[in-house]
């Protein structure tokens, strides 16, 4: 083995390395964002990613002066550095060759500077101390891309697992959801075939089943156009789906959408002056909007004289420019008892006043505003008192564009 002091070739370049450690990052940063098919800003997305890969050359440094192959695995830090650098990606959804690609790049850029920095400084290495160098810069590179690799590869498997997992469930859903509308439709053109006659003599009859083909058929009609938008949000793991969109367009767009179920009610849809400009997937977005504002005007309550939903969106708070959005009504509330329940998969928690409303769920609506409001990366949840209303708050990464005009 070479020796390693700071007076070795690979003590000086070590040194060297580590005295220019920001100026290598910069280097690295700006092939970077050739590389990575996201915006600049988001190569390494805040200031603390930054410091990360100073800290990471750092380290490559001073592995040049260390005896043994493991002392980069074995510092806890570095080795987490990395797996965030994995998942970061995994996030922007890289693909495997570029983060390989990100590695190579590293090496190009540190090797080029070994080689610049014996010439400057007039060093003389024998082969056996440029040999020692090239392997111990090849050795600590390899180690931090295999852990970077291993975790991306890691967060790709999982979030296949959890996409087919989801699938399932909403196959399993759906036909469940389906299948009774569908009987009972089956069952009334059965009544209707089998004893066309009786129904003529007994017109309440008649008007009885023509409800319950009709309330089953919507039922059908709201399954399928959910159905329907959520084969939109099932772009392959790898295809950007991002887009710049205005939220206060998306949300007249879901105002008219629901103008006629609005109307029926009684139901004062309001939006708000100063929506944002963003960066977000707008098919889970709208399917969100619509969700919420639907479930508002349905359980409005019809005992008040003036029955509203209002969008709204307070002025970003926090640094990160985190966009929020609320959607408040002034309908029945929901109980504090099933407040924790309502995101879940078939809860309802006014199934009791379907009769009275005369409305008709299945419990998917709240289910798909969350898996929508996951997917995008942010979060929901609900405020509510009974009797006076209820207000969800959605909370989502977007990255603002230009401010509305104001």
């Amino acid at each position: 083995m070479i020796a390693t002091t700071t007076d070795s070739y690979a003590g000086l370049i070590s040194v060297r390395i580590a005295a220019e450690r920001t100026a290598l990052a910069t280097r690295w940063l700006e092939r970077l964002k050739e590389l990575l098919s996201v915006p600049a800003d988001a190569v390494f997305p805040s200031d603390r990613m930054l410091d990360h890969i100073p800290a990471l050359i750092e380290e490559i440094a001073a592995y040049l002066r260390a005896p043994t192959a493991d002392e980069i695995a074995a510092n806890t830090a570095v080795m987490a550095k990395a797996r965030e650098l994995g998942t970061l990606r995994h996030q922007q959804q890289s693909s495997v060759h570029q983060l390989l690609r990100e590695y190579e790049m590293l090496s190009e850029v540190l090797e080029g500077f070994v080689v610049d920095e014996t010439r400057r400084l007039g060093l003389l290495p024998t082969f056996d101390e440029c040999f020692e160098v090239q392997q111990r810069l090849t050795r600590s590179s390899r180690t931090l891309m295999r852990t970077t690799v291993d975790t991306f590869v890691g967060e790709y498997t999982a979030a296949l697992q959890e996409r087919n997992e989801r699938i399932t469930r909403f196959n399993q859903m759906a036909s469940h959801e389906l299948r009774s509308p569908i009987g009972t439709l089956l069952f009334a053109g059965t009544l209707l075939g089998s004893a066309p006659g009786q129904f003529n003599a007994d017109p309440q009859r008649l008007s009885k089943l023509g409800a319950t083909i009709r309330t089953n058929a919507e039922r059908l009609s709201w399954l399928i156009d959910n159905l329907q938008r959520l084969t939109r949000l099932t772009d392959p793991l790898e295809t950007l789906s991002e887009q710049l969109i205005d939220v206060e367009t998306m949300t007249l767009e879901v105002a008219r959408q629901l103008a006629e179920m609005a109307a029926a009610r009684g139901v004062a849809v309001r939006i708000g002056s100063k929506l944002p400009t963003t960066v977000l997937d707008p098919a889970r977005l709208e399917l969100v909007l619509l969700n919420l504002v639907s479930n508002a005007i349905k359980y409005s309550d019809p005992r008040k004289p003036e029955r509203f939903v209002e969008i709204t969106s307070p002025e970003p708070a926090g640094a990160d420019q985190a966009m929020v959005l609320c959607v408040r009504d002034n309908g029945l509330g929901i109980p504090e008892a099933a407040r924790q329940d309502i995101f879940e998969r078939f809860v309802r928690a006014h199934a009791e006043h379907d009769g009275e409303l005369g409305v008709t769920g299945s419990g998917l609506g709240l289910s798909i505003v969350a898996d929508c409001v996951q997917a995008l990366g942010g979060s929901v949840r609900c405020e509510s008192s009974v009797g006076d209303g209820t207000t969800f708050i959605v909370t989502l990464p977007g990255r603002p564009a230009v401010s509305p005009p104001g």
